[in-house]
């Protein structure tokens, strides 16, 4: 029969005794940081060891948006027209594992997406630990993470109040406020709560701002609350965040929430527990019923979260109609004056998992000296069979409407890999490549340089080719790839001085690297063979039961790539032997900020017979926007430092101080504009450069400006200023 039960809890009271602090003495809160920073490590360690199930909910909601965004209308497409909405909702329970320093596995037993019946959800299972001194939340949000209120320099950068106390359980809890310092530190405001004689946190409720150096969200509240377990023990039972971001017209907020259950501090893991997979979803773990949802979870649904699970779902069955599907692809695939300019355009078929796709009037045509005005035109057409599986075919049409020829060619592109991912490209026919084949100049700015300023540096000759590229996962952070290529290489020739450039006396250079020859090639073929693997040692990975996803890992990523020009073969007439070894990292250095570095070295073990196609290329820049810093030169011209050299070495290198140092600069913290320097070189047969750069960046989150120079053989390279954006301009090759 029904059983009514009621509960009557009672109301928990901080009480603030008498306290008498004379001139000059600090707040009583003073002394129970002090020891609760004594006690930090211990209470570190406690949690070396344990195993516990999580619930976990995450929930992002709209309190408006516009209706507009980059030239497109933004459609939900649920029906509702209001602004205030909920935009995601999921639920997860999972098995934490730990077996510190760095043993971390989480187990995802079932996991549920509104609307989603196929997806994952949120796994957000690991909490973060207020006695670690620095905090790490998201790097998006700032990757120099965040000081602990109790941390071993907490004294210097917070201030402390002392707001009273409760007793749970009959023990007290000293309740505490945390301010910091400065603004636009790294640093919580908020409250902690300190037990009594134990000097163990027992909960707290600390927000971040714009102010705590924040780059994405406008607020993150964080709240913890610990538990008992046994005598001594106090273990995690929830961790709340509550984020708010408001950005180019969007105000969006959330909640997080996870409640750590079933704790066993003293689990037996087998020695082959914990393996390079830190997430697992385990099979059928997104096919849970609803009315195992309902009996599992500990917090209820509230009234919005039931509809929204009851509409996204209704919705996603209507997407399985073919005329619901149809309508939804006549609406997405208008065309609008932003795509035909700018973006380009991609047309849907749902129903058939295809779509197709289309440049913009500004990617597809361009300017050259050598073609004149041209038109470039690239289709894609794309057939998707699951997330890790698809083929897609690129006909590819070129047409110089000054040197009157049309090429083409086409791309065939598989991807598959049922744990590791694969592909497979299949290319060729006739087109038009820049003499280093890795494209280092884009045509969209090569075009304006040229028109505005008479320069021409993209150099450019015809190919009659073929290609096959195949690239495997195989697992333990391992990835090997292979490409064969021919190639019957037709030189080019300027053929116009059209330009927008108003002095008649200036003519285009050459249509070849005069850095490195003085003339055209003559027509020849070449056929090569390259061979490379890939090994990040560590390497972590999530599995889902379909795929699994490298996340990498601590250590430097290390590639070791070979080429051999094959004489002979398909008339081929190179014949060489050259090699390259790379290694790079990204090391977080928290509060100091991010450092990144590239080693190169390589070089030709016979260069018997080599064209400058095959040189290897260390390329440099000559445009007012900046390029990669970690991958070329700013100050050089682009094959100054292109070479057949038996042995040459590399380094590029930068740091981004994250907000170090700005943050105490006024009008800059304020601007949240963060301080990045770096340095790179290249030494071979006698050629010594080195090149500097320093500057500001996040910039309106888009923009750097940085200033370069460097010492070319021990003469000084002129001061020059670069620009750079964290947004691509023009297309990408194949």
């Amino acid at each position: 029969g029904t059983l009514v039960i009621d509960f009557v809890l009672e109301e928990q009271r901080v009480t603030l005794a008498e306290v008498v602090v004379k001139a000059g003495d600090e707040d009583p809160a003073y002394a129970i940081i002090r020891k609760a920073i004594k006690k930090r490590k211990e209470y570190l360690r406690d949690a070396d060891v344990f195993q516990s199930e999580v619930y976990s909910k995450g929930v992002m909601n709209l309190r408006d948006f516009p209706r507009q965004f980059m030239g497109q209308k933004v459609d939900f497409e649920d029906g509702d027209s209001s602004k205030k909405k909920m935009i995601y909702l999921s639920e997860t329970i999972s098995r934490l594992s730990v077996d510190r320093p760095n043993k971390v596995k989480v187990e995802v037993l079932s996991t549920r997406v509104s609307g989603q019946s196929d997806g994952f959800g949120f796994a957000g299972a690991r909490f973060f630990s207020f006695y670690e001194n620095n905090v790490q939340i998201s790097s998006a949000l700032n990757p120099r993470g965040f000081v602990s209120p109790i941390a071993e320099n907490a004294l210097s950068l917070y201030r402390y109040k002392y707001e009273g106390a409760f007793f749970e359980e009959g023990q007290m809890i000293h309740k505490i406020k945390v301010i910091a310092r400065r603004n636009y530190e790294p640093c919580f405001n908020g409250f902690i709560n300190i037990v009594e004689d134990e000097w163990r946190i027992h909960s707290l409720q600390l927000q971040l701002t714009k102010e705590s150096q924040m780059s994405f969200a406008d607020t993150l509240r964080i709240e913890q609350l610990y538990q008992k377990q046994g005598v001594q023990l106090w273990a995690i039972q929830s961790q709340v965040l509550y984020p708010s971001v408001k950005f180019l017209g969007f105000d969006a907020y959330g909640s997080f929430a996870n409640v750590y259950r079933k704790f066993n501090t003293n689990p037996s893991y087998s020695g082959k527990f914990f393996d390079n997979t830190i997430v697992r979803y385990e099979t059928g773990s997104n096919k849970k019923t609803v009315a195992y949802w309902d009996s599992v979870r500990p917090l209820d649904l509230t009234t919005e979260e039931l509809k929204d699970y009851l509409r996204k779902d209704s919705i996603e069955q209507l997407r399985k109609n073919h005329a619901f599907l149809e309508c939804i692809d006549r609406v997405r695939n208008k065309i609008s004056f932003n795509e035909i300019l700018f973006a380009g355009k991609t047309f849907n078929r749902q129903r058939k998992r295809m779509s197709y796709s289309a440049p913009s009037l500004l990617q597809l045509a361009g300017f050259n000296p050598v073609e004149g005005l041209v038109l470039d035109v690239p289709v894609t057409i794309r057939k998707e069979y699951t997330d890790r599986k698809s083929i897609s075919v690129t006909p590819h049409l070129r047409y110089g409407f000054t040197s009157r020829h049309l090429y083409g060619w086409g791309t065939l592109r598989y991807t598959f890999g049922d744990r590791y991912f694969s592909s497979i490209v299949v290319s060729g026919g006739s087109r038009i490549f820049q003499w280093n084949n890795d494209n280092p100049i884009e045509p969209v700015q090569n075009t304006f340089s040229a028109l505005l300023y008479k320069n021409n540096f993209m150099k450019i000759y015809a190919a009659r080719y073929a290609r096959l590229n195949v690239v495997r996962g195989i697992g333990k952070g391992v990835t090997v790839n292979a490409c064969f290529q021919f190639q019957d290489r037709l030189p080019l020739d300027n053929r116009t001085e059209y330009s927008w450039y108003r002095r008649s006396s200036k003519m285009y250079s050459p249509n070849c690297p005069n850095e490195v020859i003085n003339h055209n090639f003559t027509r020849h073929q070449a056929t090569t063979l390259t061979a490379g693997i890939t090994f990040q040692p560590g390497a972590r990975y999530i599995e889902f039961p379909d795929r699994t996803i490298n996340i990498g890992s601590r250590w430097p990523v290390l590639s070791l790539q070979y080429t051999k020009g094959i004489r002979r073969l398909f008339g081929s007439d190179v014949d060489y032997d050259k090699w390259r070894l790379v290694l790079r990292d990204e090391l977080n250095l928290k509060l100091a900020g991010r450092f990144s570095y590239r080693i190169q070295a390589g070089g030709f073990l016979n260069d018997r017979a080599v064209q400058v196609q095959d040189y290897v290329h260390l390329p440099g820049n000559r445009l007012f926007r900046s390029s990669d810093f970690m991958t070329r030169f700013q100050l050089p011209q682009y094959y100054r430092f292109s070479n057949t050299a038996p042995f040459y070495t590399a380094l590029f290198s930068e740091h981004h101080f994250n907000g170090f140092l700005t943050n105490k600069v006024p009008g800059l913290k304020q601007l949240n504009w963060h301080l990045v320097a770096g340095f790179s070189g290249v030494w071979m047969n006698g050629t010594n450069y080195m090149e500097w750069h320093a500057g500001l960046e996040n910039i309106f989150r888009l923009f750097r400006f940085d200033l370069v120079t460097g010492r070319l053989n021990g003469k000084q390279v002129p001061l020059e200023f670069r620009v750079g954006t964290s947004i691509a301009i023009g297309g990408s090759d194949d």
